[in-house]
Formats: C-alpha cells, structure tokens, sequence
C-alpha cells in the first residue's frame, strides 16, 4: 500500500486522513477522493484496481482507536456523508475492522457481494506433481504449434525496470483485436483507453509497484497475439487482467499465456494465485477453488439515508450487525427503562391526585352531615 498506488487513479479532490499516536506513530490512513457530480458530495477511497482499494491500518491498531478515528466531527465532516470502499476481499483484516468500528462510530455500513474468487495453491500443485496435466500439456504443446504456422511464437515477461513504451503499445494492440476492444464499449479494457492506460503509466512510476506489476506478451511472427497483467504481493498473486487477439484465437494464445504466466509466477516464489470474481469453467480445470468474498462497502453517516440506499446498494455488514443489535438492545433497554420511569411517575401522580380528590370530597361533604 503505497501512496503511488492511489494517486495513480489521478483522483479528483484527493487527501488523506491520518491518526496518529501522541508518540508519532500512524494509526490508520483513509485515502479519500471525490466520485460522480460534485454536488452530491460522495467519496471513495481510490486505487488502481482491488484488492488493494482498502485503508491503511497499522499492524498494532486498536479498534477503539479506528472507533475514536470514525468518531472524530472534523474526519466525518472530511469523508463526506457518503464514502465507498471497495471492491475489496472479505477477509481483509483492515476491512473487518474498519466496518466494526464504523458501526460503533455511529456510522450505517451497507455491504454489496460481488461474488467468490477463485484461488489457485499454483506451489502446492507444482510441488506435488501433474500440474499441469498430462492432457493439459498435450494440449497447449497442440496449440502452439497451431499459432507456430503463423509465425515464431515469443514470451516476454515485462515487470519492473523493463516497464517500457513497447510493453505498453503492446498491450494497446491486443485489447484492440479483442472481443473488449471489437464488440463491446471498451470500458472493461486496461491499455486501450487511454485515461485507463495512464493510470497504469503512473503506477509504475514507483519502482515497488513496477516490481509487484508484470505483464506475460505472446507474441507470433512479431505480432502481440495475447497478455496476463498480474499484481505481486508476498507469495500471492492476484490476477488483473488478460486478453488476446481474436485473429489467433484457433490456437488459443490466451490458455497458453495463461500457464506460461503460472509457470514464471512459480518461479518467482508465488504460492497463491487469486484469479478474481467468476469462473466460467477453466479456472476450476486448472485447479482453483471458490476463495474469499468480494465485496462493495458503503458508508453512510445518516441512518434514514442508509436504509434507502439499502435498497439499492444492499444490506447492512453482517459483520456490522452484532454490534448494531447490542447498540439496537442497549436502546430499547434504554427506552423501557425510560418508559418504565414515565409510567411509574404517572401512576404516582395519580395516586396523590386521587389521594388529594378523596380528601377534598372528604371535607366538602362535612358541613352536609
């Protein structure tokens, strides 16, 4: 999580909210810019792609401290009534934390799942043998030989300082020739757009996110055929995006790149691959299984406005609701001791008052007798 990372999104009204210790040490970040019409004041917390549009928490933090964070009039007042985090994995530990303090700040959290990523133990499988498959390599050594008759097939493997114009016209052209770029709008496209290929231009502007980045071309006769654009972190990787030229697709370039891309992601010492939202049937042939959640939030400060919003956006955190309900039955417990008082007090009141009427017709019927 660097800072690079979210200023690549070139945000409009871009700041960051701190918490910091007495001591100086950080607490939490909260990276926040504007999105849509300015009049309606709405705030996200930017980033190039997910995970990795989440905060900023230290390994230390306390949840009564994100709780005083949340709290605070002048950081509610910074990160507007209404301000987005996401799309980012469930089991994100900032995540869980932000959502329960949030809750606790008196803050409405609504949750949107998108799906289940799919995961891939890419070590374990090639630690154990048969990955990939005997059949599955018969295959793709079929497939190459297909595009061979089309010209020499070539891998480069683009992460780093080798982060160049090439590597990024190379990109362009792919998407160009490719069902993002032929039959759709062109907005789930990464280099052919050019606000889109900026963003990607600036990340890489920092030598840690050129070196977690890294791009897998395949080429035939010179010609870009297909990519992997994949993200780095530790052991795991995390799958961005990959596309190829639908003139090459008889030889599926994009199964070829995809394994090629495994293999050197081995290499490099990853054990986990996350191949994101969705499977259509190849991500479980390769050996991935259904991983964690992803998932939308939205933070909302007013409770009325949340629970219309609910209506479009989705539910409140699940995570959210135990603190919700205790708060939820602190109130009511509240209200009935309230109520509890109120009636006791009028039953007195009545009391006394028939008390005093009895005395009054007491004396009043006296003088009769």
């Amino acid at each position: 999580m660097r800072a690079a990372w979210f200023e690549a999104a070139d945000a409009a009204n871009a700041q960051t909210v701190l918490a910091m210790r007495p001591d100086g040490s950080a607490v939490a970040a909260i990276p926040i810019a504007g999105i849509g019409p300015p009049l309606v004041g709405t705030r996200a917390v930017p980033g190039s792609y997910w995970p990795f549009r989440s905060i900023a928490v230290a390994a230390d933090a306390l949840p009564a401290e994100l709780e005083a964070l949340l709290s605070a009039p002048q950081v509610r007042r910074a990160l507007s009534p209404v301000w987005r985090v996401g799309p980012v994995l469930r089991e994100d530990r900032a995540v869980t934390m932000l959502e329960q303090a949030a809750v606790r700040a008196g803050w409405t959290v609504l949750v949107r799942t998108l799906g289940n990523t799919f995961v891939l133990s890419v070590g374990d499988q090639i630690t154990g043998g048969g990955w990939p498959r005997k059949s599955t390599l018969r295959r793709l050594k079929n497939y190459e030989r297909q595009l061979a008759q089309k010209g020499e097939l070539d891998i480069r493997f683009v992460t780093g300082s080798a982060w160049d114009e090439e590597a990024f016209k190379a990109l362009a052209a792919i998407e160009a020739n490719s069902w993002v770029g032929r039959r759709s709008d062109g907005s789930g496209a990464q280099f052919l757009a050019p606000a889109q290929c900026a963003l990607w231009r600036r990340a890489v502007r920092d030598p840690h996110i050129a070196e977690a980045l890294s791009a897998t071309i395949l080429t035939v006769g010179g010609e870009p055929a297909a990519f992997s654009f994949d993200l780095r972190a530790g052991e795991r990787q995390y799958s961005i995006a990959s596309s190829y030229d639908e003139r090459f697709a008889a030889g599926r370039p994009g199964k070829i790149v995809t394994y090629r891309q495994l293999e050197w992601a081995a290499r490099q010492g990853v054990q986990t691959v996350d191949l994101g939202v969705g499977d259509s049937g190849y991500k479980r042939e390769m050996g991935a299984v259904a991983g964690s959640q992803m998932i939308d939030l939205l933070f909302v400060r007013n409770r009325s406005i949340g629970r219309l919003l609910s209506f479009k956006w989705g539910p409140m955190s699940e995570l959210a609701c135990p603190d919700f309900r205790a708060s939820a039955d602190a109130r009511r417990r509240r209200k009935r001791i309230v109520a509890q008082v109120a009636a006791a007090a009028a039953i007195a009141a009545t009391a006394v008052a028939a008390s005093t009427g009895c005395a009054t017709r007491g004396t009043a019927q006296t003088p009769t007798r």
